[in-house]
């Protein structure tokens, strides 16, 4: 359990990096993703959530 709040505090840290260094860059990422079907969206972050989880998985192992 004590690796999951630290994994969320990490995520945490690194968006709030981000948002803080380069606020003029997230908005216009995020104003491109509108543009983005929701089918390639969900296909990504699929591939992007086997990723995180192989990740772990090779590091736990």
């Amino acid at each position: 359990m004590n690796e999951l709040i630290i994994a969320f505090g990490l995520f945490l840290f690194i968006e709030g990096i981000l948002y803080a260094l380069f606020p003029s860059k997230m908005k216009n990422i995020l104003k491109k993703i509108d543009t983005i079907k929701s089918n390639q969206l969900r296909t990504a972050g699929f591939i992007f959530a086997l990723i995180g989880f192989a990740i772990v998985w090779v590091s736990k192992g």
